[in-house]
Order: C-alpha cells, then sequence, then structure tokens
C-alpha cells in the first residue's frame, strides 16, 4: 500500500504546530508534574477521534488513534518536560520562569500532535492502531518506565509491533538521522564517599586524609575506564562532583564525597562497571587506612534500534522527503534516552532530526541543554509527518 504525501499534507498544520511549540516553550515544567503542558496537549488534541486517558503517577497522556482497516498497533513517542535551566536566547517567546525547554522536547511534543492530525485526518486509510505517548519525566525521572508500569503498551489491548520517536538536535535544518543497533547509552550515576580521620592541615601525619586519596581515587577511574574496555565498546565516565563541605581551610576534612555521570554501551560493560568500581574505590581508600561507601544507580539502559525496523524507516523516510535527507550514524550518541525502556519492550527505530537555523553558524552552534539553544521550529511538518509516514507504513506492513 501507498503511503499517503504526509508532508504535503502537513503544510496546513504547520502555522497551529509552531504556535503549540512556542506556547509550550515559553511556559516549561519539570519533572513528572506538568499539568500546563498537558492541558495544553489535551486542548491541542481535541476534537480528534481518539481514545484518551491521562497517568496517574505522572501528568502524562495516551491516546489512541484505532484506523478503519485491520493492522497491528504502533507506538510513536513524544515528551514533554523541561529542564532547570535559565534561558538566554533573546527569543520573543523565551521562557521567564527559571526553567527551558533546552533539549527541543517542546518540538517534540508539537510534532506528536501533529502525527496525530494527519493520521486521524486518514483515520479510514489506516490499519490497526497508533499510540500516542506524550510523556513527562524524560530527563531523568524515568517518565517512560512509569508509563510502561500504568499500561502504556496495552492501551489498544494489544502489544503493539513496533515504536518510534524523533528527537530534535543542532545541524543541518531537516536532515533525518538514525541506526541500527545501539544508538544512545546506557546512563549510570555513581556516587562514593571516602571517609577518614580530619585533623589540622599544618599536622597531616595526625590524620587519615581522605583528599589526597580521592584525588587518587578520580586518577584511578580514568586508568580503569581507558584500560578494562574495548575502545569499540566505549565507557564514558565523569567525575562532576567533588566536595569537602565547606569547613575551614586549615582543617583537613572527616570525608569527601564526589559524584560521577557513566555512559555504557552495552551489557557486558555495565557487568564490568558494576563489578570493578567498586573494587578499584575501595581498594585505593583501603591503601591509604581509609574506607569508602559506594553507591553505583543504573538509570536508563543503552538504546537499542532494532535493525529491520530501522532499515525499514530508512526507506519510508527516503521515500518521503528524498535521498539527501537521511543519513546513517556512524557511531552512537553518548548521550542517554529514556525511550530505551520503550524499545526494551518493543522493537522500534529512535531518529534524530537537525534543527538548526539555516543561518547558524557551524563553529560556534550551541548544543542540548545550552541555554542558548535554538531549534527551528520550520521542521515541525516534517518532524510530524515523518511519524505520520512510520506509523502508517508500519501498520500497513
Amino acid at each position: 500500500m501507498t503511503t499517503p504525501d504526509f508532508a504535503a499534507d502537513a503544510v496546513a498544520i504547520l502555522p497551529d504546530l509552531v504556535a503549540l511549540r512556542r506556547a509550550l516553550h515559553a511556559d516549561p515544567e519539570l519533572g513528572l508534574d506538568l499539568p500546563r503542558t498537558q492541558q495544553k496537549v489535551l486542548d491541542a488534541l481535541a476534537g480528534l477521534p481518539l481514545e484518551i486517558t491521562t497517568g496517574t503517577r505522572t501528568t502524562s497522556v495516551v491516546a489512541v488513534l484505532r484506523g478503519g482497516l485491520p493492522g497491528p498497533a504502533v507506538l510513536l513517542r513524544g515528551d514533554m518536560d523541561a529542564l532547570p535551566i535559565e534561558e538566554t536566547t533573546g527569543l520573543d517567546f523565551a521562557s521567564v520562569n527559571g526553567t527551558m525547554h533546552a533539549c527541543g522536547h517542546d518540538l517534540h511534543t508539537a510534532g506528536l500532535v501533529g502525527a496525530a492530525k494527519l493520521l486521524a485526518a486518514r483515520r479510514d486509510e489506516l490499519h490497526g492502531s497508533v499510540i500516542f505517548m506524550f510523556q513527562p519525566g524524560e530527563e531523568g525521572h524515568g517518565g517512560a518506565k512509569i508509563m510502561i508500569e500504568e499500561g502504556l503498551l496495552d492501551a489498544v489491548g494489544e502489544r503493539p509491533v513496533a515504536a518510534y520517536a524523533i528527537h530534535v538536535a543542532p545541524g543541518p535544518r531537516g536532515i533525518f538521522a538514525t541506526r541500527g543497533g545501539a544508538v544512545a547509552a546506557g546512563s549510570n550515576q555513581l556516587f562514593v564517599t571516602v571517609r577518614g580521620r580530619g585533623g589540622h592541615g599544618s599536622q597531616p601525619h595526625q590524620t587519615l586524609d581522605p583528599v589526597s586519596a580521592a584525588a587518587e581515587i578520580v586518577l584511578a577511574l580514568q586508568s580503569f575506564v581507558t584500560r578494562r574496555f574495548d575502545a569499540f565498546d566505549p565507557v564514558v565516565l565523569s567525575v562532576t562532583r567533588l566536595s569537602t563541605g565547606d569547613g575551614a581551610v586549615n582543617v583537613i576534612p572527616e570525608q569527601v564525597e564526589l559524584a560521577a555521570t557513566v555512559r555504557n554501551m552495552s551489557p557486558a560493560s555495565l557487568a564490568t562497571l558494576q563489578e570493578g568500581l567498586p573494587r578499584v574505590i575501595e581498594g585505593v581508600a583501603a591503601a591509604h587506612g581509609l574506607s569508602a561507601e559506594v553507591r553505583f544507580d543504573t538509570m536508563y539502559p543503552v538504546t537499542v534500534n532494532d535493525p529491520e525496523e530501522t532499515s525499514a524507516t530508512v526507506d519510508v523516510l527516503r521515500g518521503a522527503f528524498g535521498e539527501q535527507r537521511v543519513v546513517m550514524m556512524p557511531t552512537p550518541m553518548m548521550g542517554s534516552e529514556d525511550f530505551a525502556f520503550v524499545l526494551n519492550e518493543v522493537p522500534g527505530t529512535f531518529i534524530a532530526l537537525m534543527t538548526s537555523p539555516p543561518d547558524a553558524d557551524p563553529s560556534t552552534i550551541e548544543w542540548n541543554h545550552s541555554p542558548r539553544v535554538v531549534f527551528d521550529d520550520a521542521v515541525l511538518g516534517d518532524q510530524a509527518a515523518a511519524l505520520a509516514s512510520v506509523a502508517f507504513a508500519r501498520t500497513a506492513r
């Protein structure tokens, strides 16, 4: 069955999608509780032939469109939460409440609304059903996992056969990028407390100094990463917090705390991290007569694209937008994404969409999570059309 020209259909709804995106951008919310965002989504979906439910543990929205022809279910995701960042873009619709859509989730939400509108307009031609997943709490709160626990994947009455999501990123506007296999890293957090015996800074021999031991631990962690892991199965460990408290400068503290973000690309590397990090840290501390408390938290698993679904998705996108607008990523991203929880349950594809303004200087372009990052919402029509196209094609397969 031929996939409709959703890109042409999207021209008519683009102004509405831009207006929705800018309203979301001007009024961002954090975490799992997004009541104003949820209401904007519900208002935008009003009048469409959708079965809508909202979450109990989060302000999620799940909307189901049942097609006019028999077929399977597929899922489309858009995340809705912002970041605790003070925006400095100078846009006339910039946020002024101390939070910011610095990761483009406002575009994801508006684009998913657009996909719902496009598919609803061709409901009679649609095989099966589409689940539209409007997700809070992507930025470190595990919102996808909570939605799954609340029955997201059973919203139609049968499990979806595939799931798709688009994430915007800086780069040449309108280019889609993806790959089969691992596409984004697993995310973990390491917390360490090194305990010793404090004392006067002029008499270090009468103390058990946790500061020098903590410094050795930081270096040992870097050596551990470079010497224990295959370069083709990368691990990134960055110590981002190191604190002795706010005691006097001439006092050696009782303890030092450090924290790190740890990214991995495979279950094997995660197992090595879980076993090896405590051993290295506790060993360095013990060598100095100190103790160390280690906590390693697994946050998000590796985001893995199903190779078969991804190949089919690339074919659909190239058919809709042309060969030159779809590229294959040579390597995974070391950022993480909680769409991984969905792809652990359902085969599918996570896609990047480049959205920098055409006049942006590539040498000074700002990345996601920057207070100055700017996304061009002229892509929203194509974003909505891409989601609609892959969903329509998959249900008809």
